[in-house]
């Protein structure tokens, strides 16, 4: 199968064609020729798999064809993050280079009034956040009632980010007789139930199971302690000279705390979150796409929409506590057919979360030790304190040192250390392994 062949016109096949892309993706097959017939849609497509350009050119062809006098805002791509408005932005201007259409991102974080001068422009098409939009709406600088077209993309995204109240304000602004798409990667009975309500007969499209993980990710697991993952990481990115590696941290400070450790032991390194601006978190995501910074170490919410081209490595330096989000993560590598590898620094405080990634992906993830970097057997699993809304990690990492028993003497700790070998490494996994068990 071609584009040629899904039925696109001339000017967006040169585009893709200028792309590099010769053959469609499944989730383009199967989208595009549905989408340009006029019909609803619920998609259900993990990240990665070239959904973006699957509702991106067919909405380009379709508002190509027919523009009216006056231009106004025609079709609304809804998201749920700064950083994937931005990415599908990118997109539409790729693909719609050799079409006179035009485009506009909003967001919020950035000033308001360029947005207001881009809108009074005029404008085709809009990728926005939810808050910003009604931002606009509230100001009167923006009319919705021309919409032909609403996108809804990482639909479930949306929901866990609690924007569903600001999604159906969005959709009472819209008029009714409209063609409405809905991508997501997962289908929970909340995006059932909003799928009922916005979609009208709706063909069902998709291309990866529920909460599956990609199979072109080599996932595996590193058993480390807390205070010792740092030094782990820096010692496996340098001397495997990885270029390009995301990493993932539960909060801020601690992405904070990484990325200035890296740049420490001459690592170039960069932290992208909710409390940078979105000046820095624009720039930090070039560098990163650029090669002028090796490590990008993100929050999850901040790494949504992040989608590099052929993304070697991901690491989750703390296993996230929703076990979901571990598939959201290692799905920033391993896309468009490219093989990638996910690697998790796993200590025994973290033994309850590796056990929900492995139930949700129905296998166990390969786990091994690094010499020299062995877990102290005489540490136990502690609970994690988790911040506001039980969604972080405000407990700071625990020093090795502090966890033994005080009667403990520096020269037993020498003897103990060598003469774990390997039987240590196996009663370590045994140790994680009952863990997971409980």
């Amino acid at each position: 199968m071609t584009f040629q062949s899904l039925g696109l016109i001339d000017p967006l096949l040169k585009a893709v064609t200028e792309q590099g892309y010769t053959t469609p993706t499944p989730i383009q097959a199967q989208a595009i020729p549905s989408i340009l017939k006029g019909q609803d849609m619920l998609a259900g497509a993990q990240t990665g798999t070239g959904k973006t350009a699957g509702f991106t050119l067919p909405l380009l062809q379709i508002l190509s064809q027919n523009r009216p006098k006056k231009r106004t805002p025609r079709a609304l791509i809804l998201t749920p993050t700064r950083e994937l408005a931005a990415q599908v932005g990118e997109s539409v201007a790729t693909y719609g280079k050799y079409l006179s259409l035009k485009s506009t991102i909003i967001f919020g974080g950035v000033k308001i009034g360029p947005q207001i001068s881009a809108l009074q422009g005029g404008v085709d098409i809009l990728i926005a956040t939810p808050g910003r939009l009604l931002d606009h709406v509230e100001q009167k600088t923006l009319d919705l009632s021309k919409i032909e077209l609403f996108i809804l993309d990482e639909a479930d995204r949306m929901l866990d980010m609690g924007f569903i109240k600001d999604i159906r304000r969005v959709i009472a602004l819209l008029p009714k007789s409209r063609q409405n798409l809905l991508f997501s990667a997962t289908y929970s009975d909340e995006i059932k139930t909003l799928a009922s309500s916005l979609l009208h007969n709706p063909c069902e499209v998709e291309v990866a199971r529920r909460n599956t993980s990609s199979e072109l990710v080599k996932q595996s697991v590193i058993l480390v302690d807390c205070a010792r993952k740092s030094a782990l990481l820096g010692e496996i990115v340098g001397k495997n000279k990885w270029k390009q590696v995301l990493v993932f941290t539960r909060t801020k400070h601690g992405a904070n705390k990484l990325s200035d450790y890296f740049n420490k032991i001459g690592i170039t390194a960069a932290a992208i979150h909710g409390n940078k601006s979105q000046a820095a978190r624009t720039r930090a995501l070039d560098d990163f796409k650029k090669n002028k910074v090796r490590v990008l170490v993100a929050t999850d919410i901040a790494a949504r929409g992040i989608d590099i081209d052929a993304l070697p490595h991901v690491v989750n330096f703390e296993l996230p506590n929703i076990a979901e989000e571990y598939v959201h993560r290692i799905g920033r590598t391993g896309r468009a057919g490219c093989e990638g590898e996910a690697l998790s620094l796993v200590c025994i405080d973290e033994a309850d979360y590796l056990k929900g990634v492995e139930k949700l992906i129905k296998k166990s993830i390969p786990s091994r030790i690094v010499e020299g970097f062995e877990p102290d057997p005489t540490i136990k699993a502690q609970p994690i304190m988790q911040g506001r809304g039980g969604r972080g990690n405000s407990q700071k990492p625990r020093s090795n040192d502090s966890q033994r028993p005080k009667n403990r003497g520096e020269e037993r700790g020498r003897n103990d250390r060598d003469q774990r070998g390997e039987r240590n490494q196996k009663d370590t996994k045994e140790r994680f392994a009952q863990n997971t068990r409980r």
